[in-house]
Order: C-alpha cells, then structure tokens, then sequence
C-alpha cells in the first residue's frame, strides 16, 4: 500500500494518514521503515492505540525489546533489568507506574540518543501518551543524518574517523549538577562506551551520533573537545532540523533512534504525565564500518 502523508518541516518529521486497520496489517511495514530513516519522526493523530496494539505494530516493524542492559559488574558481566514483562516501558515519573527507572527519566531533558552504552542501539521506539501535562511536556527531534549532511566537506573529512566517550555519569550531569554519593555510584556501575562520532550506516548514509552521554573525545584536549561537542550539538540543533511534537491524545509517534536526538521540554514531575513506549532491538553496531 501506499500511505498517504504530509511532511511538518522541511527535514524532519511526516504526519501519517492511516487508521488502525491499515497500520496493524503490516501491509504498511517496509513503508514505515524507509519513511522513519528518510524523515526521522512519524506521527498518526487520532489513532488511539491500545497496548497489545502498540506492540502488534512494533513486531510488524521489527524485533521488541523486553529488557535493557543496565549495568556491568567490576569482572565484566553484565545484568539484565527489564523495562516490563509485557515490552511497554511506562515512561513517567509517577514510582506508582514506574517504580524501577522514574529517575531516570531526569537525563529525558537533556538531548540524546537511547542505546550508547550499547554496541547496538535500539532501532526505533514508538510512543502513545496515555496522560498529558497540564504545561510543558513537548517532545523535540533532531535530524542527525540531515545535520551531518549540511557540514563542509572539511569538516566532514575531519570528524571522520574521531571517538567519543560516553559515560552514564556525563548523562546526568546536566540535570543533576549537585549527585549525591549514592547517585555518583549508581552511574558509575554503567559500562564505558566509546563510539565514533560519526556512524557509517550500512544503508551508505552517515549521521552524527551526539548525546547527552557524550564526555570527550579520544586523543583530544578536554577543553577542545567540550568545544567541539558543544558546537556540534549546537549544529544538530538548529530550528532547521529540528521537529516539536505537541502531545494530543490518540496520538502515535514513531523515531528512528540511530538518527536522530530527542528531548522532552520541562513540564511538572508531580503531574502524572505518562506515555507508553515500546522499543525495536537495534540491527545495526555503532562501530565504524
């Protein structure tokens, strides 16, 4: 089938035209995938989707994800928490929904990507909001791969082949400038990544990967490298490559998570806020081809 849609902006972000029926089918299912790489961000207005309905749709677009790699022990191993039995994480700060990961949820207002403490970041989320905040609660995109596709071709030559660190520490700092001694252990139980800063997809395109996470890069001079960092993120950022999603209910969101940040604007912890997100297990390693 051929899926009837309208772009929001000129580089990210397509509103889908389709109900139910046409989505779960899976008729639609290679469609979506190429439209989530192209365009980053797809929305469906008024589809309303129930959660075995939500996950219907995932596993027609790819492989669910059950479980999250949470931390590596001092000999290397690594455990396993899961989000939920049922693949759908409740993203809200609301310990009654969420008792596990609610603070977690701090490092959401920060820009990332989800995944760069792994070798394989998740594919893909889809998103349903089940409670809205009263004020607040956006959730903003960004275009990696239209972001890399601007730069000068000097400065693609010399991104090319750097690293970068990233540490669950780096993740929070921004939002909790103050850790407690018990926060500080927590984080640095996650495992150390290091990543190239510019992923070479297997598709041919490449994209830049940015985070939250991201602290410096390898071989560089820290000052010089928070100034790169910052200035590429200021880049990625720009109202040009960037898609505002303001939340209605029976809403469907879908992002490519290996092109693109996201971030949520500030909105009231203690409004109950809660949107539920299933996750695609990634198909493709972060390391340089």
């Amino acid at each position: 089938m051929t899926l009837a849609t309208m772009n929001l902006t000129p580089r990210v972000g397509t509103e889908i035209k389709a109900d139910a029926k046409a989505l779960l089918s899976g008729s639609a299912a290679a469609e979506i995938r190429a439209l989530l790489e192209q365009r980053g961000v797809l929305i469906v207005r008024n589809i309303g989707l129930e959660d075995a309905q939500q996950l219907a749709l995932a596993k027609a677009l790819g492989t669910v994800r059950f479980g999250t790699v949470r931390k590596e022990t001092q000999d290397g191993n690594v455990t396993v928490d899961k989000e939920s039995e049922d693949g759908i994480f409740k993203v809200t700060f609301d310990k009654t929904q969420n008792p596990m990961y609610a603070e977690y949820l701090l490092g959401t207002f920060c820009w990332h990507m989800d995944g760069t403490f792994e070798d394989v970041p998740p594919l893909a989320s889809i998103l349903t909001p089940r409670v809205l905040s009263p004020t607040g609660g956006q959730t903003e995109f960004a275009n990696t791969y239209a972001a890399y596709e601007d730069l000068p071709e000097s400065e693609k030559t010399f991104l090319d082949g750097l690293e970068v660190v990233h540490t669950m520490e780096a993740n929070y700092r921004e939002v909790v400038p103050n850790p407690t001694v018990d926060q500080l252990s927590d984080w640095r139980t996650y495992p150390q990544k290091t990543h190239p800063l510019v992923w070479h997809h297997r598709s041919g395109r490449k994209s830049l990967v940015l985070s939250s996470s991201s602290t410096q890069v390898v071989g560089m001079d820290l000052k010089e490298s928070d100034a790169l960092l910052r200035r590429l993120k200021v880049w990625a950022t720009q109202a040009k490559y960037v898609y505002q999603h303001q939340w209605k209910m029976g809403d469907l969101l879908m992002w490519d998570n290996t092109g693109t940040m996201h971030r949520v604007l500030r909105y009231d912890l203690e409004c109950g806020r809660r949107l539920h997100r299933v996750t695609l297990i990634g198909e493709e390693s972060l390391a340089a081809a």
